[in-house]
């Protein structure tokens, strides 16, 4: 096929809500690129309310939610993660307990509006815990908290302050390392079709080093 008619098979599959099919064809493109079908944005009222009514970047929430599941609601993985931000069902039960989501029972997690208000206050608290550091966060999102605070620097407080790229090169899951690149590519394109303004990759991969050790540990106790 070539690019245009990849492309208008791409609009089909978004005109018909059938994301991923979308995203997947709209990359076969290779020298016509047409950003709205890579990167698009479904039930876009419920993540860009809730980004904001918690103070998370929507791009950020998009990006992950484009690598984990391509908007592919009922998307479940091999090892148990559930919907469009693929929420495992303990880390589920510990974040709606947090986030006072009240009654909640493991099948709501396949509920669209609910998976959302899971996976972004999880996202958020563990944003919150590595000091706003995205691709800290995305890392420990995919591979665990515990995993992310050992590969950022020793528990003493000590290591080097290294760009975020750099640190991202140097993470030794490689499903991990290609995630964080990934995801942190996605939230900077959806931030510029967010915002209508140019975004850095750079800025958002920020640095990443030791801890302050004069800061206060938070949410320790992250699934």
């Amino acid at each position: 096929m070539t690019d245009r008619e990849l492309l208008a098979a791409a609009q089909l599959a978004c005109d018909h809500q059938v994301w991923d099919r979308c995203i997947n064809t709209s990359e076969r493109a290779r020298n016509l690129v047409d950003f709205d079908l890579r990167f698009p944005m479904p039930f876009k009222d419920a993540v860009i309310q809730r980004a904001r009514a918690i103070n998370l970047d929507p791009a950020y929430v998009y990006g992950l939610i484009r690598q984990e599941s391509r908007f592919v609601m009922d998307a479940k993985s091999n090892v148990g993660a559930s919907g469009l931000m693929q929420v495992m069902p303990a880390t589920a039960r510990w974040t709606a307990r947090k986030i006072g989501l009240n009654g909640f029972t493991q099948d709501q997690i396949a509920d669209r509006d609910t998976n959302i208000a899971i996976g972004t206050g999880y996202l958020k608290l563990v944003l919150d815990s590595f000091e706003g550091s995205m691709p800290l966060a995305a890392a420990a999102y995919n591979a665990g908290p515990s995993r992310s605070r050992r590969w950022r620097a020793p528990n003493d407080g000590t290591g080097p302050i290294l760009e975020g790229a750099i640190w991202a090169e140097n993470v030794p899951f490689n499903e991990t390392r290609d995630y964080v690149k990934k995801v942190l590519s996605n939230t900077t394109n959806y931030a510029a079709l967010i915002t209508g303004q140019p975004q850095s990759l750079k800025a958002r991969l920020g640095m990443v080093g030791p801890r302050d050790k004069s800061a206060p540990e938070e949410n320790l106790e992250l699934p």
